[in-house]
């Protein structure tokens, strides 16, 4: 993989032209010339046409909201005192916040209300003997109502459930093991479109457990990602132990496949894999050439295009490519912006619209 800042591939005819919003992590703005963290919106050759500035830590996984706001959290390990969500309008003003131990997702839903990650430390006996790290879910609406809130440690016995004797053994040797205090370590939290799996489950009587409006988790900690049903909260669906190893950002796509960034951590190379849920085959993959060249053990993503291609964060080298599906890079960019308190990676990307992103330009 190419280390060369910039974009040193762009082709036209092959890529999904857009704007990519990205942020290198800052863990402590201050440190910064500025004493401000950066979160950019890049063109297809890689030049900013938007910056927002940040007063708190940052991690990219901000959301550009239709009307040109932003959307963006503070980092998993921030200052309890400045945690939460945030949005800001176009000039980096905070318009909206929302405090609490955000960590590593939310979703905005179509009406509005806003599903957040967050964190819980308590005692769970039949997890652990002492003090574990739990996630936990929280539904709210912008008058800040709490709606649904789900806990992961309430749901234990359904993840056993789901998983082969097996599975089950090697979760429990990892927690045990490697993660008696982050147990789960969630770093998704995926709201499910429509999508053909689900269609495919209705046609067969059902259940439904790629239902549009569930939500999927990833348990990097046991190599797990699985479905809850939403809003009972049980866990209807899991699958990972044996073929995961560190994963990110596993979603469904339109033809009810996973998507899933599988990092790893701790076999030396990445991969981009598309599993159908249903036969739990790899009916697609992204690999390296020779295969550690990529890697990133930990952070990172992958998201699928709408025209077919799919854009890769290899974020522990804030590397960022998109790739046909025959695993040609059409798009390739390393991120030139780092300075002074930037960590200097990537945890996501994310490609827009030109259409998408006309109100944030016509409105500077």
């Amino acid at each position: 993989m190419t280390a060369t800042a910039g974009v040193t591939v762009h082709d036209p005819e092959r890529c999904y032209e857009g704007y990519t919003l990205l942020a290198e992590t800052y863990q402590f703005p201050e440190d910064a010339p500025d004493g401000k963290g950066k979160i950019y919106l890049v063109d297809m050759e890689g030049e900013p046409v938007h910056r927002w500035e940040t007063e708190t830590a940052v991690q990219s996984f901000c959301e550009l909201l239709p009307d040109g706001n932003l959307l963006y959290p503070t980092r998993d390990r921030s200052n309890i005192t400045e945690a939460g969500l945030r949005e800001l309008d176009p000039e980096s003003e905070v318009v909206w916040s929302y405090h609490c131990r955000i960590d590593h997702d939310f979703q905005v839903k179509d009406d509005g209300n806003l599903l957040l990650h967050t964190i819980d430390d308590h005692m769970v006996p039949e997890i652990g003997p002492e003090l574990i790290r739990n996630p936990y879910i929280v539904e709210i609406d912008r008058e800040k109502n709490l709606h649904w809130e789900w806990r992961g440690e309430d749901h234990y016995d359904d993840l056993r459930e789901q998983l082969s004797a097996e599975d089950w053994a090697y979760v429990e040797d990892r927690i045990e093991s490697e993660f008696g205090f982050d147990w789960a370590h969630n770093n998704t939290l995926q709201l499910i479109p429509p999508n053909e799996t689900a269609e495919r489950e209705r046609e067969n009587g059902g259940p439904v457990r790629f239902e549009p409006g569930n939500i999927v988790f990833s348990y990097r900690s046991v190599d797990v990602v699985g479905v809850i049903d939403y809003p009972s909260g049980d866990i209807v669906w899991a699958w990972g132990p044996g073929e995961l190893d560190g994963q990110h950002l596993p979603h469904v796509l339109e033809n009810g496949n996973l998507l899933i960034f599988d990092n790893g951590t701790e076999r030396g190379w990445s991969r981009v894999l598309e599993l159908d849920p249903l036969t739990e085959e790899i009916v697609w993959e992204y690999t390296g050439s020779p295969k550690e060249d990529f890697f990133s053990k930990y952070i990172a993503g992958a998201r699928r295009l709408p025209n077919g291609n799919t854009l890769i964060c290899e974020g522990w080298k804030a590397h960022c490519f998109e790739v046909t599906p025959d695993g040609e890079i059409v798009w390739d960019f390393v991120s030139p912006f780092g300075e002074k308190g930037s960590m200097g990676n990537i945890y996501r990307c994310q490609r827009y619209s030109p259409e998408y992103v006309e109100p944030l330009l016509e409105s500077l």
